[in-house]
């Protein structure tokens, strides 16, 4: 079997996790198959399309390294890949079911439809459109009467990768729309119609499509059809791991995590983490690797929770894996602008004391700003430091006053300035988190900064002298 799998979603807004989770999954498939990955977009309701998601779904992809083999502004043998360029074929395939008697004209009003299911109620059944088929349909006509799909109940088993073993009884089958009275396919038909012409082996889509899948079931025996091989990946919880991950816990336009400073390999890694492991401890992937250890076998059929902490700390860890060389493009959009006047190895000497506790590259302006202005005065950060706050203004006057005079008698290389500032820890008799706290605060007005004595050999002694007088004299 040729392996092919698909993306195709509907152009309804931003690409969020769950999508690009659909998306990855089914392009690992492709990719470790040596198979083709394509991209359909499924704009048949045009009610809820949104302008510019096409393009944004693309860009999304690309951005991603996610390439497909053919898509919208890809040609391929596929093609083409929008539904709504594809209407005669759904229209051909119609008229084949209307011939072999397994598809109608619905001349039902709305009205009539709501009265059905107020009957049914009453009567104490579930509604079911097949009950109350029309004893005589119309002829079907393009853009007049939607066509309805006449069901032939039965049960149904099916196995689905990710899901198992899965069964439905013929309660669950029912006539339902191929057509809409605009035209236009319904997800229902359009997707099969185009899953066969594609030849796509692998459908990987939501669970919100299992309680449908006897439908389908049934549709490919009336086209005669092979339906191919069906996973349903868990959803994508939100943070209390009790719902599905909305826009209300969070869930941000995959661009944004680009824009803010994640890097492609990490969120992949990530992604592809929610739901799968690959039976082992590990947990940090670089994307070769998780084209060789995927599979869609070890996806849990739970669903996942998403974590940002996790994110933030499985970025952090990719940022410390980079070479010097990939760190400082990756870093060269985010500095601030502070440091436009500053040559790039010095910039490269900051970036390489920030990158232990970079957790993404937005972070850069708070973490390094300091090394290239002088800051106002914060005196909420001695106040806010719980050890700090408890000595009073003499006291902390005096121990930088000993930092001064120590620092000035320096000549600001690494090594003098660590033998200074541990000397300092035995003539204060102050432990290095009361110490070593007051100096970086004097020195980098900044709640946390990379390590003391690489700080101040970068700040250079005459900037950190002049910092150091400027927080003694205002306490």
């Amino acid at each position: 079997m040729t392996v092919k799998t698909r993306f195709a979603p509907s152009p309804t807004g931003y690409m969020h996790v769950g999508g690009i989770r659909t998306a990855l999954f089914a392009w690992l498939v492709a990719r470790q198959n040596n198979g083709r990955f394509i991209l359909r977009i499924e704009d048949t309701d045009k009610n809820r399309q949104v302008e510019g998601s096409i393009e944004h779904i693309i860009q999304s992809l690309k951005v991603l390294g996610l390439s497909y083999d053919a898509g919208p502004d890809k040609p391929g043998p596929e093609g083409p890949f929008k539904q709504s360029e594809r209407l005669n074929i759904y229209h051909e395939w119609a008229k084949k079911l209307i011939s072999s008697g397994r598809a109608y004209a619905d001349p039902y009003s709305k009205e009539e439809l709501d009265a059905f299911r107020k009957q049914d109620n009453a009567n104490h059944h579930p509604f079911l459109y097949r009950n109350h088929r029309p004893e005589i349909t119309p002829n079907w006509e393009y853009q007049v009467l939607p066509l309805r799909f006449k069901a032939e109940p039965k049960a149904y088993s099916w196995h689905d990768v990710i899901m198992g073993d899965l069964s439905a009884g013929e309660e669950a089958i029912d006539d339902f729309i191929l057509i809409k009275s605009d035209g236009y396919p319904t997800y229902n038909f359009a997707h099969i119609i185009d899953d066969y012409e594609m030849q796509i082996s692998h459908i990987i889509r939501g669970q919100e499509f299992i309680a449908s899948t006897p439908n389908y079931l049934n549709l490919y025996e009336a086209l005669g059809f092979v339906p191919p091989i069906l996973a349903t990946p868990p959803p994508v919880l939100g943070p209390s791991g009790n719902k599905k991950l909305s826009k209300r816990d969070g869930a941000k336009d995959i661009l944004e995590y680009i824009n803010e400073g994640y890097l492609v390999p990490a969120l992949l890694n990530f992604i592809a983490s929610l739901g799968w492991n690959d039976g082992t401890t590990k947990e940090l992937f670089s994307v070769d690797e998780l084209i060789q250890s995927f599979s869609l076998e070890r996806v849990g059929k739970s669903g996942a929770r998403f974590d940002e902490r996790r994110l933030l700390w499985m970025n952090g860890a990719h940022i410390r894996n980079l070479t010097p060389d990939d760190l400082d493009a990756m870093a060269k959009p985010f500095w601030p602008p502070e440091a436009k006047d500053y040559d790039p190895a010095y910039l490269h000497k900051v970036l390489l004391l920030v990158q232990e506790r970079l957790k993404y590259f937005g972070e850069i302006p708070e973490l390094t700003r300091f090394f290239f202005s002088d800051l106002e005065l914060n005196p909420e950060l001695i106040s806010a430091n719980s050890k700090l706050s408890a000595l009073n203004k003499a006291q902390l006057k005096g121990l930088l006053e000993q930092a001064q005079a120590s620092l000035e008698q320096s000549d600001f290389s690494l090594a003098d300035l660590s033998f200074r500032l541990n000397s300092l820890l035995e003539t204060t008799a102050q432990p290095a988190g009361i110490l070593f706290s007051l100096i970086r605060i004097a020195t980098t007005q900044a709640p946390a900064s990379p390590p003391l004595a690489e700080s101040l050999e970068l700040i250079g002694k005459e900037r950190s002298l002049a910092r150091l007088k400027q927080q003694i004299d205002a306490l």
